[in-house]
């Protein structure tokens, strides 16, 4: 078997952690929910300003389709994510 060499880079700051105070877009089982990530630990993270995204439109749009507020904050468990990014849409 061949094999490609690894190596082992250490990142300081990645995924989640570096998104802190930017407006992101998380992708859980159910839901999708857009807001300003204020907060992250190993159970969850906290968002500010949420809302529940029911339908993102096209992603090239530059608003939702269809996003309601839900809270001024909100936590999320880590285990509900299934993808996250910085979002440059927004709900106005």
């Amino acid at each position: 078997m061949k094999m490609l060499p690894t190596q082992v880079i250490d990142v300081p700051i990645e995924g989640l952690f570096a998104l802190l105070g930017k407006k992101v877009l998380i992708f859980c089982f159910n839901y999708f929910y857009y807001g300003e990530l204020v907060g992250v630990n190993e159970s969850c993270i906290k968002l500010k300003d949420v809302y529940q995204v029911f339908e993102t439109g096209a992603f090239s749009d530059s608003k939702f389709k269809d996003a309601q507020k839900l809270a001024s904050e909100w936590y999320i468990q880590n285990s509900a994510i299934e993808s996250f990014g910085e979002s440059f849409k927004s709900t106005l």
